[in-house]
This record gives C-alpha cells, structure tokens and sequence, in this order.
C-alpha cells in the first residue's frame, strides 16, 4: 500500500447503518502523551470487560510506557451489539478510532469494504508480521479481495475443564493427571456417568438456555454444512443436525447436565463441585484460577467423525476514517505489531495466541492449563459467514431460542431444528443493515 493517507470513499448512509449513539460507554482510558502536532494519536475500542478488561490495560499500560512517541488511549464498549452499533456508525461517518477489536466471525458480515480500511501489508512486515506468524486458516479469513483488513490477536475455542479431584476420584485422569482421551459418543457418555456417580449430582455444566456452541460444535464434528457454496441459501444437512441435538436431549434425560442453566449457573456448577465438568469457552480460567480450583483444561473431546470446535478470534481492524495520516498507520501498524509479540500476558487469561511464534514460545509451553489446549487452535469452526452471524448476533440467539427446549424437554430435535431452520431463513430474507 502507497504511503500515503488513505483516499476518502462513500461509506454506507446513516439509513443503512444500525440505529445507535456514537458516545462512548465504559470509557477506559490508559493516558497517552500527546497534542495533534505531537506524537502520532492512536485511539483504540475494544470490548472487552473482566478479567479480559483488567488484562488489556495492564497490557497497555506497558505499551504507554515503553512507546512514548505514541499518543495512545483506549476505550472500552458495552460488548457484543452495542459495540459494533458505535464502531459501524463511526465508521460510516469516517470519523472512526484508528483501530479497533473485531470478532473474526463478524468481518465479513460487517461490511468491511466501506466501514473498514485495509491494513498495509508492507508496513505490518517492516514492523515484523507476516502471514507465515499465523495459521493459513486463520489468516485467510482476514482477507478480502485480496486484501488484509483484520489481524488475528488469538483465538478462542469451545474447550472441556475437568475438577482433577472429581475426575481422579472417577478414574478419569492417567499419569500425568490429565484427563484422559476421550473419543466417541460412548466413551464420552461412559466418562459422564462416571463423573455423575462421583459428584451426585451432574457431570457437566452447560448452558442450555444458549447451547450454540455445543450444537455448532457436534454438527461440525460431523461436517455438516450451514450455507450451499454462494453463501446465501441455507443448506443444513437434517441429520446431521438432528443427531447432534438428539445428542443434546439424551445429556439432559440421562441427568447428566441440566435441563435449565444460564450462562452463570454454568460457571457456579463448576466452581462448587456440582459438576465435574464444563463445556464452555476458555476465557473462564482466570475465574476458576481466582477461586483457587483444582482443574485441568483440553481440547473439547472428538464425538464425532473430525475433530472440531465452535470458536472464534480477535482481530485488531482499521476502521475507515475519511483521510488516514500516513503517521497515524505507521503509528497503528507498531501498535498492532507490539500487543501480537506481547501477547503471552493475553494468553494467561486463556486464549490461544494467534501469533505463532508465541504460540511456540517456551514461555507460553509453560503455562497451565492454558497451553494444554492449545491443538484446538487448529480445529476452531467459526460461525457461518453472514450479516446476522458471528459472536454475540442474532444467528446465536436464534439457535438458544429453539436449541434451549431440547434440554429442558419441552421440545423435540425435530421440532428444534424446524424453528431454528424458519428462523434463520426469515434472516436471510432481510437485508442486511450495513
């Protein structure tokens, strides 16, 4: 890319764009240096609250400290809708941050011709990146046309934890104290009763008022199809669909998870004993680390015919600004370039670097139980490429809605999948919003 600063382009109208202030929410600002004839200003959105929130400003307190001729500041948003309702509006008007945090999932349902600026290959190399620091699969879905418009920060799949004490006493762990392998929809029933017998109560926590990422899982173990090959018509395979959900249904009539349990439920059956299990995400390690829990962590276990996880990454995009300083992308650019060699700290709280030679790093090798997942980078299945998809969109409240009644019994799979089917193709036949 030329360097020069960005030539302005119509963006989407404000009629197009989803409804929502522009203000900041939650604004968390690390102190920069700077006026607009000072340092090169770089002002970054992220979404990220919690222990993730806490993380990243440590983390960038370091930056600040170490790049004073950067003027930086960041600013964190309400997560999920409210977050790219503010970044697509302040996209459209070119009135954008510099950079900000995207889900991998959500890049190309966001239109990121028009509400995204390309990130320049020559000068994210000069600052030492490059497609070969990352998986193909991962970078791949960054470009568009050819050209780059996300940066992977890491990635972060759907994983299984296990209470080392629970599943010891079940028999479950091998030499080393891990758990071990579990392979087959027997094997993983056998090991769930097991783990039920133990605790007297459940053997694993799941949330089953939004099990997407359960479901999208097993069906992608089974390699099932979500769109046909334009990408616009549904092309669900029924039984693949099905077996996956009647998979569901028997956990939860067997007793082995429950029928009802929110996002919150999940996380306190597993920190209280109730369950000697979890299937969820594994950005909750810093909870379970906190309450001082005996607990392993693995790859979600192989059911089916491929290994695979429902997942997703972090990206840092360009968000489009009417007439990008060449200063300020060369600012931006080392910024990126800086949180990707830093990343092992963003990796303690349990997601998977993206950069690889971090990812290799003796450093992250060593830390437990987060590297012991680590394979599952490989295997992450992101959610289908549309408008209404992605983490936190409508495509994933959809599937709790039909999805929940398989587990508490009020629906049967075929029933489930039916409403899911009705519901996301009434998505499709609406346009998209950006």
């Amino acid at each position: 890319m030329p360097d020069h600063p960005v030539s302005p382009r119509p963006g989407p109208t404000r009629r197009r764009v989803l409804a929502g202030a522009l203000g900041l929410a939650g604004a968390l600002a690390v102190p920069g240096c700077g006026a607009a004839s000072g340092p090169a200003r770089v002002r970054e959105w992220n979404l990220f609250g919690g222990g993730d929130g806490a993380r990243l400003l440590q983390i960038h307190q370091e930056f600040v400290a170490e790049r004073k001729d950067i003027a930086f500041e960041a600013h964190t948003l309400a997560w999920g809708p409210p977050f790219y309702t503010k970044l697509a509006m302040s996209a459209a008007g070119g009135r954008a941050p510099e950079v900000a945090t995207l889900h991998l999932s959500r890049l190309r349902g966001f239109s990121p011709t028009t509400l995204l600026d390309p990130i320049p290959l020559d000068r994210l190399s000069a600052a030492g990146i490059s497609a070969s620091d990352f998986l193909p699969q991962t970078w791949e879905r960054c470009l568009i046309e050819d050209k780059l418009y996300a940066v992977p920060l890491d990635q972060h799949p759907f994983v299984l934890y296990y209470n080392t004490d629970i599943c010891r006493r079940a028999g479950l762990l091998g030499p080393d104290g891990r758990i071990k392998t579990i392979k087959g929809v027997d094997a993983l029933i056998e090991t769930m009763k097991a783990v039920k017998e133990t605790t007297g109560k459940f053997a694993a926590s799941v949330e089953t008022t939004n099990p997407w990422r359960l479901w999208w899982t097993l069906y992608g173990q089974l390699e099932g199809r979500f769109f046909d090959e334009s990408g616009t018509r549904l092309a669900l395979d029924d039984a693949k669909a099905l077996e996956a959900l009647q998979l569901m249904a028997k956990l939860a009539a067997d007793g082995l998870v429950p029928r009802s349990s929110p996002y919150a439920a999940l996380v306190a059956m597993f920190t209280n004993g109730d369950a000697g299990l979890s299937f969820n995400g594994e950005w909750e390690v810093t909870t379970y680390e906190t309450a001082k829990m005996k607990f392993g962590m693995a790859p979600f276990p192989q059911v089916y015919d491929v290994p695979a996880c429902a997942g997703d990454a972090h990206t840092f995009v360009m968000p489009h600004q009417n007439g990008r300083s060449a200063a300020s992308t060369q600012a931006t650019v080392e910024y990126i370039a800086w949180m990707l060699k830093h990343s092992v700290e963003w990796a303690e709280g349990g997601h998977i670097p993206a950069y690889q030679p971090v990812a290799t790093s003796a450093e992250y090798l060593a830390l437990r139980p987060q590297a012991d997942y680590r394979d599952a980078a490989n295997h992450v299945l992101l959610d289908p490429d549309a408008w209404f998809s992605g983490s936190g969109a409508q495509l994933q409240n959809e599937a709790g809605a039909a999805f929940s009644g398989v587990f508490s019994g009020q629906s049967s799979p075929r029933q489930a999948l039916d409403q899911f089917k009705a519901a996301v193709q009434k998505l499709l036949d609406t346009p998209s919003p950006v």
